[in-house]
């Protein structure tokens, strides 16, 4: 199987530049995998296709202000930093441009001196390691110089950070949103609740993994990126209760995805911490997800590679051409696709 096989035609302008003003009111895509045939919808009509009994998995990760620019103290070079993942402590592992600026030893001032850090790694994928220096709280001085990190396809600038959160965020840790689950409201959940299905919660902290290109040219030769999620048990036993009793687990995003197929044990979840680096393409049998809400995926994407995985490589690129056909929105800020029987 070849990445080019993933491969759609994009017009510029249908990729979304940023959120429209109501949250749920972007389209809605159905794909019925069983006739082949689709549905153009809103997403507020998503609550037409659950039913009592089902379970809404969505993926309660907050994405952090990880992009920091600072100062190198001995040159006055300007380096941009995104933070990746916190390795131990004050320690994080970041993406730094340009690099050949932030060279082990290297002491970067942020915000005027809010903020210190010292290179003390360069890893063999070029990330670095950075430790930090402060006095007070990290979070809040990083939310206060912090920008978010919008994907490189967003050239737009975000005037609310809390467009680029679900409004179920928790957890911090993210250095992108879950952008499935930005459609939904407080007041949808409630909708959707009152039908009688249950809400289960999991935590997978999103890497910028997720927008990194495919460089081989056989899928299976890609390595995918590590991310760490948990499940709480009272979640798992949600989503095992659906399983058990004759209901779907419909997964909200593609992260959601990866965490309950990461978890799963003979077509149930366990309760789990871990740090997964699952890749699903097509072949891949689902243990437990059933249904997927999605967001529409990058070209040669692994996450275009996942849906493809769950309705069929043929059927999704017919949609994805229908959809720019159709006019949707596309990626982060766009539309909406439910996959379903």
């Amino acid at each position: 199987m070849k990445t080019s096989d993933f491969y759609f035609e994009l017009p510029k302008e249908q990729i979304a530049q940023e959120p429209i003003a109501d949250r749920s009111a972007s389209r809605l895509m159905v794909l019925h995998r069983k006739t082949g045939g689709i549905e153009h919808r809103k997403f507020t009509d998503i609550v037409d296709y659950l039913r009592a009994g089902d379970c809404l998995v969505r993926n309660n990760t907050k994405v952090i202000p990880a992009r920091l620019f600072g100062v190198r103290e001995d040159t006055g070079a300007v380096i941009e930093f995104l933070l990746l993942k916190r390795r131990e402590g004050d320690v994080w592992e970041t993406l730094v441009k340009p690099g050949r600026k932030a060279r082990a030893g290297a002491k970067i001032n942020f915000g005027d001196g809010r903020l210190y850090g010292e290179v003390v790694d360069v890893q063999e994928d070029g990330n670095r390691l950075i430790r930090f220096f402060y006095d007070g709280i990290f979070e809040e001085i990083l939310d206060e110089l912090g920008q978010m990190p919008l994907p490189p396809y967003i050239t737009h600038t975000l005037e609310d950070k809390n467009r680029y959160q679900t409004v179920y965020a928790r957890y911090d840790g993210s250095a992108a949103a879950p952008t499935a689950g930005l459609h939904f409201t407080e007041e949808l959940f409630s909708t959707i609740e009152e039908k009688g299905v249950s809400v289960a919660n999991v935590t997978l902290h999103v890497g910028l993994g997720t927008f990194r290109p495919v460089k081989v040219d056989d899928v299976a030769n890609h390595h995918m990126h590590s991310e760490h999620y948990f499940i709480e048990p009272e979640e798992a036993e949600k989503i095992n209760r659906a399983k058990r009793e004759g209901g779907r687990v419909i997964c909200v995003g593609t992260t959601s995805c990866r965490t309950v197929e990461s978890a799963a044990e003979k077509g149930m979840v366990r309760a789990d911490e871990s740090d997964t680096q699952i890749f699903i393409y097509p072949g891949y049998r689902f243990q437990v997800m059933d249904e997927l809400i999605t967001n529409f995926h990058l070209p040669e994407s692994t996450l275009l590679m996942l849906v493809s995985a769950l309705a069929g490589r043929e059927f999704v690129l017919w949609a994805y051409e229908e959809a720019v056909r159709e006019g949707y929105r596309f990626f982060s800020f766009g539309d909406a696709m439910l996959i379903t029987d």
